[in-house]
């Protein structure tokens, strides 16, 4: 059984930053799309990041471009997102999830059928 943990949510002011860490427990798949999606209260899950681990393709909503850094670890297991600049907005559930999916598809994937972690809390005060 694949396990997916997030951590690295919390509370920080606008302008904040924060880092959220996702760790796959099977290093072994390999060939897939990792992304960070998020949920607020009351709304859809939007896909907020994914990056590609064998060509390291990344691609990010338009909402965060140029504030939000998608990344893989060393062992391409780890995934990192790094969130700048941080807006009230961003208040969310995030969770991580892993599909085994070619470049191409990590933008426009559900990650239905993939591995999900439970989400970390994300809550950006004005």
């Amino acid at each position: 059984q694949v396990q997916v943990v997030e951590s690295g949510g919390g509370s920080v002011q606008a302008g904040g930053a924060l880092r959220l860490s996702c760790q796959v427990s099977e290093n072994s798949y390999n060939t897939r799309c990792m992304g960070w999606f998020r949920q607020a209260p009351g709304e859809g899950r939007e896909r907020v990041a994914t990056i590609h681990s064998v060509s390291g393709t990344t691609y990010y909503v338009d909402s965060v471009k140029g504030r939000f850094s998608i990344a893989l670890g060393s062992t391409k297991s780890t995934m990192y997102l790094q969130m700048n600049s941080l807006k009230p907005e961003d208040t969310a559930m995030y969770y991580c999830a892993a599909i085994t999916r070619p470049p191409w598809e990590c933008k426009i994937s559900s990650f239905h059928g993939g591995y999900w972690g439970q989400g970390t809390q994300v809550t950006v005060s004005s």
